[in-house]
C-alpha cells in the first residue's frame, strides 16, 4: 500500500473511531433516561411475584414509576426536538442539472477517478470556499426537492464558491474540487452518517430553544430540553471536531492522486480570488448596496478586479496569461442567470438586502454603476454635510457670480459650496471638525433608524426573477437552501466595522469635491475594480485628493487641498447640483 493509502487508512479509521464515541454519548443518553423505567418495572414485577411487598415497597414502587415516566416523557420530548428541529442550511443558488450538464459531468468523473459516490447535487455559495452539506435530515425533506439522476439521494450536496466559477479554468476548478468531492466517500459510511445527524440535530435543537422570537410558554417548554440538548452537544463536540479532522484527511489524501501538480498551482487562485473577491464586496458592492442599488454582475466583476490586480501586482505576473483558457463559468449554460441569483443572494447574506427588486432595491449593470451609484452616492454626501452644516448655523456663501448648473442666471445665488465647509473646518480649529464629525454621525443614525427593515427579506423569491424577468428554464431554484428556511431571516455577515466619525466626515468632504469637480472642471464619476468610486479627469483617475482632504479633516489646514483645486481648475466657490 502506498503512503497516501495508509495515510488515508489512518484518518478513515481515525473519524469512524471518534464517529462511534459520538454515537456512545447518544446511547448512554437512552440509557441515562431508561434507567429509571428499569427500576420500576423491577418493582413493579417484584411486587407482582409477592416478593417486594409492604407499604415502603408500594410507596417506593409508586414513586419511581412516577420518576420513570417524568424521565420517559422528557426524553421523548428532546428527541422529537432532535428529530424535527431543523439544522442550519447554508443559504445557496442550486444549479440543476440541466442547467450545467458540464460541470455535472465534470463533478461526476471526478468522483469516479477518485472511486467515491458523486455528489447529489450541486449549489453555488457567494463567497471563496467549497465544501460538502448534508440536506437529508428529515425537517428538510421536500415533496418538490430536485432529483438528480444517477445520484444518491443520500449523498450530501457540492457547495461551490461563485467566484471561483468565473476566475478558475476548468482544469483549476476540477483540481480544486478533488479533495472536497472526496469526502463524499468517508460521508457515505453508516457510523459517520448517524454521527453527523446526531450533532446536527443537537446543534439545532440549542439554537431553536435559544430562539428569542418564540412565545413564552414554547420559550419556557423548550428551556429545560434546549439544556440537555447543549450538554450532551459538550459532551460530544471534541469527539465530532476529531471526526471531521479524520475525514478531512482521509479526503485529501484519497485526492492525491488526482492533478497533484495543478491543485498547488490553483491554490494560489483561490488565495488571489479570496483577496479580489474581498475587495470586490467592501470596496465595490457596499457602496451600491447601502444606496439600494445591488450589482447584478458581480462574479463577472471579480473577474476584472483580479485582472486588474494581477496587473498591479508583480507577484501576480503570468496570472492574467491563463485568462485565455476555457473558464469554468463556460461548464454553465446560462452563466448570466447564475451570476445574477448569486449577486442577489450575496447582497442578502452581507447587507442584508431584499429578496425582490423594488423602487429601494433594484440592480444596476456595471456599464450604469458609475452615473447611478458613484455620482449619486457623492451628491447624496454631499446634500447631508449641507444639512449638517445648516442645522449647526453656519451660513451659506452668497455672492456676484455664483451659479448653479442648467440655471441661466448670473446674479447673487445662494447655493452649497465647497468653500463653505473649507471655510468652516479651516477656520474654527479642531472643535469645528469633531462637532460637524458628530453631526454627520448622528445624521447617518438617524436615517438608518428610520429606514424600515427590508420585509421582503424574510420571504423567498427565485433569484432569477427579482428583477422581473422570466427566470430561464434551466436555472431551477426549486430545490434552494433560502426556500428551505420558509420565514426565518438570512444571518448576516457585515463586511466592515461601523465608521467613526471622522471617516465619515473624511468621506463626506471628498464626496462634496468631487461634486464640484463634476460641475466645475468637466471631471467625471468612474470606477476603480480595486477601490471603488474613482474621480476621473481627463479619463485617467486621480489618486492625489485623499491628502489634501485629510489636512483639512484632522489638522484643519485647507491649504493642500487648496492648492490641489488650483491645480486641476475646480471652482470651489461654485455652487453644486445636489440631489
Amino acid at each position: 500500500m502506498s503512503d497516501s493509502g495508509v495515510g488515508e487508512e489512518i484518518g478513515a479509521q481515525g473519524a469512524r473511531a471518534r464517529a462511534l464515541a459520538v454515537l456512545r454519548v447518544r446511547s448512554r443518553a437512552a440509557a441515562v433516561a431508561l434507567l429509571p423505567a428499569a427500576a420500576a418495572v423491577v418493582l413493579l414485577v417484584g411486587g407482582a411475584t409477592g416478593r417486594l411487598t409492604g407499604g415502603s415497597w408500594d410507596a417506593a414502587r409508586w414513586a419511581v414509576t412516577g420518576v420513570a415516566v417524568a424521565v420517559l416523557l422528557c426524553a421523548a420530548a428532546v428527541a422529537a426536538v432532535i428529530t424535527r428541529a431543523r439544522p442550519a442550511l447554508s443559504p445557496t443558488v442550486e444549479i440543476a442539472e440541466r442547467s450545467a450538464p458540464d460541470l455535472y459531468r465534470l463533478v461526476r468523473d471526478l468522483a469516479d477517478r477518485l472511486n467515491v459516490p458523486a455528489p447529489s447535487s450541486i449549489a453555488l455559495t457567494p463567497d471563496c470556499d467549497s465544501w460538502l452539506e448534508d440536506r437529508t435530515h428529515p425537517a428538510h425533506a421536500r415533496a418538490d426537492a430536485p432529483r438528480t439522476s444517477g445520484a444518491s439521494s443520500a449523498a450530501p450536496v457540492l457547495v461551490i464558491g461563485s467566484p471561483f466559477l468565473w476566475w478558475m479554468r476548468v482544469a483549476e476548478l476540477r483540481a480544486v474540487l478533488a479533495p472536497v468531492v472526496a469526502g463524499t466517500g468517508p460521508a457515505a459510511h453508516p457510523d459517520i452518517a448517524a454521527a453527523r445527524r446526531f450533532v446536527r440535530g443537537l446543534d439545532a435543537a440549542v439554537a431553536l430553544a435559544g430562539r428569542r422570537d418564540l412565545g413564552l410558554i414554547r420559550r419556557a417548554a423548550l428551556g429545560p430540553v434546549g439544556r440537555i440538548a447543549r450538554l450532551m452537544l459538550r459532551a460530544c463536540a471534541e469527539h465530532a471536531a476529531l471526526m471531521e479532522r479524520g475525514v478531512a484527511s482521509a479526503a485529501s489524501e484519497r485526492a492525491q492522486g488526482v492533478d497533484y501538480g495543478l491543485r498547488i498551482v490553483a491554490q494560489e487562485q483561490v488565495g488571489l480570488a479570496y483577496a479580489g473577491w474581498d475587495r470586490l464586496l467592501t470596496r465595490v458592492a457596499l457602496p451600491a448596496w447601502r444606496m439600494g442599488r445591488w450589482p447584478s454582475r458581480l462574479d463577472v466583476g471579480v473577474v476584472s478586479a483580479l485582472t486588474e490586480l494581477s496587473r498591479r501586482d508583480r507577484l501576480a505576473e503570468g496570472f492574467t496569461s491563463r485568462l485565455g483558457e476555457r473558464p469554468a463559468c463556460d461548464l454553465l449554460e446560462e452563466p448570466g442567470a447564475v451570476d445574477e441569483a448569486a449577486s442577489l443572494l450575496a447582497a442578502r447574506l452581507f447587507h442584508g438586502g431584499p429578496a425582490v427588486s423594488g423602487p429601494d432595491w433594484s440592480p444596476v449593470d456595471w456599464q450604469q454603476y458609475p452615473e447611478e451609484v458613484v455620482d449619486r452616492k457623492w451628491r447624496t454626501e454631499a446634500a447631508r454635510l449641507h444639512r449638517v452644516l445648516d442645522d449647526m448655523g453656519v451660513r451659506r456663501s452668497a455672492r456676484p457670480g455664483d451659479w448653479t448648473p442648467g440655471d441661466p442666471a448670473g446674479g447673487a445665488v445662494s447655493g452649497p459650496t465647497l468653500d463653505r465647509v473649507m471655510a468652516h473646518l479651516a477656520g474654527q480649529g479642531e472643535e469645528a471638525g469633531d462637532l460637524l464629525a458628530a453631526g454627520i454621525s448622528a445624521e447617518v443614525a438617524r436615517e438608518e433608524a428610520e429606514t424600515p427593515p427590508p420585509a421582503s427579506a424574510t420571504s423567498h423569491t427565485p433569484p432569477s426573477t427579482a428583477t422581473g424577468a422570466t427566470a430561464p428554464a434551466t436555472l431551477d431554484t426549486t430545490g434552494d437552501a433560502l426556500a428551505l428556511r420558509g420565514t426565518d431571516p438570512l444571518p448576516l455577515f457585515p463586511l466592515m466595522p461601523p465608521r467613526t466619525g471622522r471617516e465619515l466626515l473624511a468621506d463626506h468632504v471628498t464626496a462634496m469635491v468631487c461634486c464640484a469637480a463634476v460641475d466645475t472642471a468637466g471631471a467625471a464619476p468612474g470606477l476603480d475594480w480595486l477601490d471603488g468610486p474613482a474621480l476621473l479627469m481627463d479619463g485617467k483617475r486621480r489618486t492625489d485628493l485623499a491628502g489634501g482632504v485629510l489636512s483639512l479633516v484632522e489638522d484643519g489646514d485647507g491649504e493642500p487641498l487648496r492648492m490641489w483645486l488650483a491645480s486641476t481648475g475646480v471652482r470651489p466657490e461654485k455652487p453644486v447640483r445636489l440631489v
